[in-house]
This record gives C-alpha cells, sequence and structure tokens, in this order.
C-alpha cells in the first residue's frame, strides 16, 4: 500500500514466545492499544506452559534458530544468555523509557556491564505470609523484619494438629524453582552458598547443616503431613483453606491470599520480611519474567518498540484503567510504589518493595560467592544439579534419609557434575 511521498509501507511481523501466566494472557488481551499505536507491527503470539516455554526458546536460541523476535524468559537465563552473546542490547526502548525507574536488584538482575538485555514485566521476592488471629491466639506479635528463632517458636505455638492447622508451610517439593528457591534462599541466611570462590561445592559446611536441620524440624513439629510433595500450588491451596499460621513464599502470593473470592482468611493475614540470623543477609529470593530480543531476530527495531510498550509506566496505567490497580503486574518499576492509589489497592504494596530491594543478586550470600544469583546459581548447569540437590532434601523430609546422609549425596553429586562440566573454568 502507498504510504506518504510515495513510499512502500511495510508490515513487520514480531513472534513473541511467552508463559502461559496471568498477567502475559492479559498482556494479549491489551495488545489492540500496541496496534493502534503501531499499525505497521503486527504481533504473533506463541504462548506455552513455563516448562515447554524454557525447553523451546532455548533450543532456538542455542541453535540461532530466529523462530521468535521476543522471548520470555527469567532471571535465571538473562545473564547467562548475555554472557553468550545470545541476546541483543535493549538500546531502542525509546527517550521515555525511564530504564533508571526499574528497581535496582530487578534491574542489575537483567543488565551486563550496564547495559539492559532484557525487560522485566514483572517482579518479585519472597516474605512472611501469616494469620494475624492464630498470632494473637499464641500470645505472640509478628515482627516486621523476624528472625529464623522467631518463626520457630510461633509456628509450634501456632500449630493445633487435630483441628488440621499446621503453625507453617513451607515448600517441600523436589526441583531448582521449587523446593531449592526457598532452602538456597534460606541458606543464604544462616551463612551458606552452593560454592566457595574455587567452584567448590558447600553442602559438607556447617551452614547448610544447619540450615536443613532447622527446615527439616520445623516441617516436623509444625508443618503439614505429605510437605515433601508441596510446592507453590499446593501450600496456597492450604493456606487460603485456613490450615497455615504463616507461609514463606512468593510476594506475588499476596494478591491472592488477601481476596476475599479466593481466600477464607482474607481479612486476617499479614506480612512480615523473610527471616534473617543476624548474619546480614534474609532468606529472600529474587525473580522477575523478562522480555529480550534473541540475537538471531532480523526485526530488532519493531521487537525493541513491543518490549518498550509492554513494560512501560503507560502499560501500567493500561492494566489500570481496564482492569484495576490491585492487578497491575509488580515489582519492576519505583514510580508504581510511589503511587497512591496503587497502594490504596494492594495493602501489601510495601512490604513486596522492602523484600525485593533486600535481595543483592551480585552479592547474595554472607561469604564471596563467584556466581551470581540468590536463589539459583546462574551458570547453565544449575537446572539440573539444583533438581539433584532438590530431590535429596524432598527425601530426607518425607523421612526416607537423614539431613546427613542427603548432605552428603548433595556433595559428592554436584562434585561430580561440576567436575564433567570442566569447573573452575
Amino acid at each position: 500500500m502507498m504510504g506518504a511521498g510515495g513510499a512502500f509501507a511495510q508490515t513487520t511481523t514480531v513472534t513473541i514466545a511467552t508463559v502461559n501466566n496471568g498477567d502475559m494472557i492479559r498482556m494479549q488481551k491489551l495488545a489492540d492499544d500496541f496496534a493502534a499505536k503501531h499499525p505497521d507491527i503486527k504481533l504473533e503470539w506463541v504462548t506455552l506452559e513455563e516448562n515447554m516455554l524454557r525447553q523451546r526458546v532455548t533450543t532456538d536460541i542455542a541453535a540461532k534458530g530466529g523462530q521468535y523476535d521476543v522471548m520470555t524468559i527469567g532471571t535465571y537465563e538473562a545473564p547467562i544468555w548475555a554472557e553468550r552473546g545470545w541476546l541483543l542490547a535493549l538500546d531502542k526502548l525509546g527517550e521515555d523509557y525511564d530504564a533508571e525507574d526499574i528497581l535496582p536488584s530487578i534491574r542489575s538482575s537483567v543488565s551486563r556491564d550496564g547495559v539492559l538485555y532484557a525487560a522485566p514485566f514483572y517482579g518479585e521476592s519472597s516474605m512472611v505470609m501469616y494469620r494475624k488471629d492464630l498470632m494473637e491466639k499464641a500470645g505472640l506479635t509478628m515482627p516486621e523484619a523476624p528472625t529464623w528463632e522467631f518463626v520457630g517458636q510461633a509456628a509450634r505455638a501456632m500449630t493445633d494438629k487435630p483441628n488440621e492447622i499446621y503453625g507453617i508451610c513451607l515448600r517441600g517439593k523436589a526441583g531448582w524453582g521449587e523446593n531449592m528457591a526457598l532452602l538456597s534462599a534460606m541458606a543464604n541466611s544462616f551463612g551458606g552458598r552452593w560454592f566457595d570462590m574455587d567452584w567448590k561445592p558447600q553442602f559438607d559446611a556447617k551452614p547448610w547443616k544447619d540450615t536443613l536441620t532447622f527446615y527439616l524440624d520445623l516441617m516436623k513439629d509444625a508443618g503439614p503431613p505429605g510437605a515433601s510433595s508441596n510446592g507453590f500450588n499446593e501450600n496456597l491451596a492450604l493456606f487460603q483453606t485456613g490450615k497455615c499460621g504463616m507461609w514463606i513464599d512468593a510476594t506475588v502470593a499476596a494478591s491472592f491470599v488477601t481476596n476475599p473470592a479466593e481466600s477464607k482468611v482474607a481479612d486476617q493475614v499479614g506480612f512480615a520480611l523473610a527471616p534473617d540470623n543476624g548474619l546480614g543477609k534474609r532468606g529472600n529470593w529474587l525473580w522477575a519474567w523478562n522480555l529480550a530480543v534473541p540475537a538471531g531476530s532480523q526485526k530488532s527495531e519493531a521487537a525493541q518498540k513491543f518490549i518498550s510498550w509492554a513494560t512501560s509506566k503507560d502499560y501500567l496505567n493500561l492494566v489500570a484503567e481496564r482492569d484495576g490497580w490491585a492487578n497491575v503486574p509488580p515489582g519492576t518499576r519505583a514510580s508504581l510504589y510511589e503511587n497512591p492509589a496503587y497502594l490504596e489497592a494492594a495493602p501489601f504494596a510495601q512490604m513486596t518493595l522492602d523484600s525485593i530491594n533486600a535481595a543483592d543478586p551480585t552479592n547474595s550470600a554472607v561469604e564471596p560467592t563467584p556466581y551470581v544469583g540468590v536463589q539459583f546459581v546462574a551458570i547453565p548447569e544449575f537446572q539440573a544439579i539444583g533438581t539433584t540437590v532438590g530431590q535429596q532434601f524432598a527425601a530426607a523430609l518425607a523421612g526416607q534419609t537423614t539431613a546427613d546422609q542427603a548432605l552428603q549425596n548433595a556433595q559428592r553429586a554436584v562434585e561430580r557434575e561440576m567436575r564433567r562440566a570442566g569447573y573452575p573454568k
């Protein structure tokens, strides 16, 4: 078709690989706003569940397949892929994009040498969600910044097993992003780390023994039965049906547990920072879903226009206008946490912000580490070793093995894998 001045206006098709979570499904519904602003760009969506998405985008980017122009990736992939040259720098997001507004801990997790390689559309940390009524009944007051010792004491005091009330619900299901997200973050606050500076695994050191022993004892005394098969969704259901006194998990769950349509205890939920042991690190994690452009894309400029739209301040306003402030994607922009309309709609906003700010992906442990990442190690081998260790710890929680045996097995398995992968590199 003829454009102004006789030039041909061409349509560019941008293919987006994305995850099937609520925020991304909402984004597709709101894409008419993007289409109105960019009539020359057509969006094609490939929506996949999380494990399938990871598999497809990893295969495509490694082979430089060029199937996708925009990929949805986590904070785990972003630094690894940027280092390998698999992602393009996001340097055409527009003058009013305001990258400085992105929360510092989230921004550093998707940057390399100060350059953005992925743009976050929602971010999360973890925190304590607890029942105010049960805490009061136990005669205790939750501090804003509790210690693990207090959490242990409160969990045991709130437990009433004959009435199916368990003082604490924590992840037990094996997986690098399931029980190991909780336990790696927890180990940071106990002074633990995955590797020392020579890439030697640390599961035979005291902090990991302290972490695992504390967790197993606590879950035995105050946790629900069958906890070794409970992940995020199972614990969410237990908490919403009134069976948990405390739950330490993703900040993004706050809107679910306070929603009266979904939660029996919505009006009784309080929030606190993830616990610490006075060593300077809290047991909370850091995660974001992000949009990135693979190095193989021939449509970088159009792809960046879409990313800029989807992760901008204007997009947050668009969601608020259509679906209400409580449904705005959380955890990426500082300006959202200064917005009175959002703060009023989201009683958990301040604690979410404080939790995200408490996490430092470049300095996650008490002792120095050779890796980045809070609840994961940003190396390609981590998915495999994280899951292997997670299986050992889930077996200990299920009573199939002891803490000592699980740690010994974890140490041996990780040493073997790291040798095979040629570490230290």
